[in-house]
């Protein structure tokens, strides 16, 4: 059995929490994730890892280690060249968080409770990340000779644009890939996808005492809305994917108007649209453009343009790839039953890691409060995790 010592998990778990990584494209001034990917490195270097800093974005950089595989018989080693290689395994995780502000605890003081720590990212997911760092430790410490090389992957900008997951498909190849965020050691083969869609509508400006002039753009908009919620309904009205649920929509930020005394000559809605695995998130936009169609069929007057900001699809991965039945199979030995399957309702990296070629499962450790004013993870499934993780690792890469 592979030896995950509670009191390390504590400590590395306290580190990671304790370092501000709020991403600067969500927190203007925000710190990034320099830091955390120094902290990183440090304890890859301290386990004798080959570690480096990709610089993805000034002052941004991914975390990048190598747990590289044995000697060949031909005695070249793949530590001559470990960036370079096809590697056996990715295991990714993102440093970034959301905001701290609101938080009921000072969010960069990580208070243990028990089996739970509290902390900003402790959930989301600095807790994924020190599971995949323990799970390396602990196949490094037990010299285990491994066929091929696992890559850890510590990416920025997952809470935004995934620039750090970009770079990683640019710059490396592998066969299989875990991303660990929170499954609550649930394995989950699908994710769902996102549309951000604008609509703007058009009216014209005049003096509030004008009626006969004015042309209220906000209450055309409003026409638009009572629209998309009767889309919405439909949608819950569908059977859905039966890992991720349904697709839905909704309005995210409606801006419109001047001053009390004028009519508002335009408004903006900005809408986001969760699709489901295999469907085209491009098809959010004709949605919206067909409700609007119809509304200056039923009105000559009504003006109104989309515009189709940034999509990302949905993902599944088979149950029967090879690292998903080696996933299984390591939780098998650890845990002794078989693992729950599942799927994730929010986007994952995973996606961007399946559409570049390599199959990507989804797992990692229990707790609750991504994104919101309280935030945990617990240890215990922190430690669980790692010890399946690094069963896995010796599955997918051989010993």
């Amino acid at each position: 059995m592979w030896q995950v010592d509670e009191e390390e998990a504590r400590k590395l778990l306290a580190g990671l929490i304790s370092i501000d990584s709020e991403n600067p494209s969500l927190v203007p001034g925000g710190a990034g994730e320099e830091a955390v990917a120094r902290f990183i490195l440090d304890y890859l270097n301290e386990l004798g890892l080959v570690a480096r800093l990709d610089e993805v974005a000034p002052g941004r950089p991914n975390v990048v280690g190598v747990l590289p595989a044995a000697e060949s018989p031909s005695g070249v080693s793949s530590a001559l060249s470990p960036f370079g290689a096809r590697h056996g395994l990715i295991l990714n995780g993102h440093t970034d968080t959301v905001a701290t502000a609101g938080m009921t605890w000072p969010p960069l003081e990580p208070r243990f409770e028990g089996d739970r720590v509290h902390g900003r990212g402790a959930f989301d997911m600095k807790g994924g990340v020190a599971m995949a760092l323990l799970a390396l430790a602990a196949v490094k410490r037990s010299g285990t000779r491994l066929r091929r090389s696992v890559l850890f992957t510590g990416v920025m900008d997952e809470e935004y644009a995934s620039l750090g997951t970009q770079d990683v498909v640019r710059r490396y190849r592998a066969d299989a890939a875990v991303v660990m965020e929170p499954t609550g050691l649930e394995i989950h083969l699908a994710h769902k996808g996102f549309a951000w869609v604008a609509v703007e509508t058009f009216g014209r400006a005049a003096h509030g005492s004008r009626h006969e002039e004015g042309v209220d753009a906000i209450t055309r908009m409003g026409r638009v809305l009572v629209e998309v919620e009767r889309l919405g309904r439909r949608f819950l009205e569908e059977p859905g994917h039966p890992l991720c649920g349904k697709r839905s929509i909704h309005a995210s930020i409606v801006q419109g108007g001047r001053e009390l005394s004028t009519y508002p000559e335009r408004c903006t809605a900005q809408f986001e649209r969760r699709t489901l695995p295999g469907e085209d998130p491009t098809v959010v936009a004709e949605e919206l453009e067909a409700i609007c169609r119809d509304l200056a069929a039923e009105d000559p007057n009504f003006k109104a343009r989309v515009t189709l900001g940034l999509t990302r699809s949905g993902y599944e991965v088979d149950r029967d790839e090879r690292v998903v039945r080696a996933l299984a199979e390591a939780y098998q030995a650890v845990v002794g039953k078989e693992p729950a399957y599942g799927g994730s309702a929010p986007w994952l990296d995973s996606a961007l890691l399946g559409a570049a070629g390599i199959p990507t499962v989804i797992f990692g450790p229990r707790g609750a409060g991504a994104h919101s004013a309280e935030e945990y993870v617990t240890v215990s499934s922190v430690i669980q995790g790692a010890t399946v993780l690094a069963e896995a690792i010796v599955r997918v890469c051989g010993a």
